[in-house]
């Protein structure tokens, strides 16, 4: 696999993953490191891929609020209505949990659709999905002896 090809895969991985899509982009990056690519580089491409599915939910919220009650509306209303109880109860700082399975993808709609300011948003989740893939990098390296 050339480099190009393997940072591309890890970005969108990245990038689907944050999304509401059911994806994972860890194994993808624990693969890559023991694969011997650039820890630093891999860390660039995964955080800037998932903070920009984030962003993409975070639009998603602004722009489909209306639409939530339709059948294909892609968060179920149980998920959304939990996330937005978090989101009420805690707010902007739940996006720090914005890396979290299961809750960290609606939260970002829900942010989307309260209208949290981009900026604030970017922030908070660039933290929480930086700080995620520091974590597993440091841990896979560690594990690895390196």
């Amino acid at each position: 696999m050339t480099a190009l090809a393997a940072y591309a895969g890890l970005f969108l991985a990245a990038l689907a993953a944050a999304t509401i899509l059911p994806m994972q982009s860890e194994a993808a990056l624990v693969a890559l490191l023991v694969g011997g690519y650039s820890p630093f580089w891999l860390l660039v491409v995964a955080s800037a891929g998932n903070i920009l599915g984030s962003l993409v939910n975070w639009f998603l919220g602004r722009g489909i609020a209306h639409y939530r009650d339709r059948r294909w509306f892609p968060v179920k209303p149980e998920a959304l209505a939990r996330a937005e109880g978090w989101y009420r109860r805690y707010g902007k700082w739940s996006l720090l949990l914005s890396w979290a399975p299961v809750i960290g993808d609606p939260l970002t709609v829900v942010a989307g659709v309260l209208r949290e300011p981009l900026p604030v948003f970017l922030l908070l989740v660039a933290i929480a999905k930086i700080g995620r893939y520091l974590v597993l990098a440091a841990l896979t390296l560690h594990w690895m002896g390196g």
